[in-house]
C-alpha cells in the first residue's frame, strides 16, 4: 500500500552508519536503515532535499542524541500505518529516555495484555525508529530481541543511553 504524498529525503551520517530520515509536509515519515527500502513507510520514493526545514530539524536532534545532549525530541511525526500500529507507536513516545520496558508490559499499557504478538508486530513496522523509541523493549526476560535495525543497533542506542537494565514498567 503505497501512499500518493509527497516526500523527500536526507541521508545522514551516524554512530549506526547513514541513515534516510524522509518527511512529508506534515512531518518525519521515516528513519530507515543503512540498504533499506521504504517498504515500511507506505509512501513512494521520496525526493533527495538535503534543505528541508523537518529533515534539518530531525538530523539537528538526532546528532545531538547521538552526542547525549538530548533526550527528547520534537519534530512533528506523520505516522503512515493501521490505526492500531498508531496507537502504539504513539504509547511508545511515553518509554522514557534510558527505561526499558517488555512487549507484554506495552501490550497491558495498552489494555490488551493477550496483544503481545500485535504489539510485536506494530514495532516491527515501526518507521520513525529512534524517535519512536521501539528500540527501549525488549523481551520478557530482559533479552533484546527483535529490532528492524537488528540487534547491534538496538545495542548501540540502549547504551548510548547508558541505561540497559532488566525492564520494568518504568520503575513503579
Amino acid at each position: 500500500m503505497e501512499s500518493n504524498k509527497k516526500s523527500e529525503y536526507k541521508d545522514m551520517p551516524s554512530v549506526l552508519g547513514v541513515i534516510r530520515l524522509v518527511a512529508t509536509d506534515a512531518g518525519l515519515a521515516a528513519i530507515l536503515w543503512e540498504g533499506e527500502d521504504y517498504t515500511r513507510t507506505k509512501l513512494s520514493v521520496p525526493e533527495r532535499n538535503d534543505q528541508n526545514p523537518i529533515l534539518l530539524k530531525t538530523e539537528q536532534q538526532l546528532t545531538e542524541y547521538f552526542a547525549k545532549t538530548r533526550t527528547t525530541f520534537d519534530i512533528p511525526l506523520d505516522f503512515s500505518g493501521t490505526e492500531f500500529q498508531k496507537k502504539v507507536w504513539k504509547a511508545l513516545l511515553n518509554v522514557p529516555f534510558g527505561k526499558t520496558i517488555t512487549y507484554g508490559g506495552l501490550a497491558k499499557i495498552l489494555g490488551d495484555i493477550k496483544a503481545v504478538r500485535a504489539v510485536g508486530g506494530a514495532l516491527n513496522k515501526n518507521p520513525v525508529a529512534i524517535i519512536v523509541p521501539c528500540h527501549r523493549i525488549v523481551g520478557a526476560t530482559g533479552k533484546m530481541v527483535g529490532f528492524a535495525g537488528g540487534i547491534a543497533n538496538k545495542t548501540i542506542l540502549l547504551n548510548l543511553e547508558n541505561k540497559y537494565k532488566m525492564p520494568s514498567l518504568f520503575d513503579q
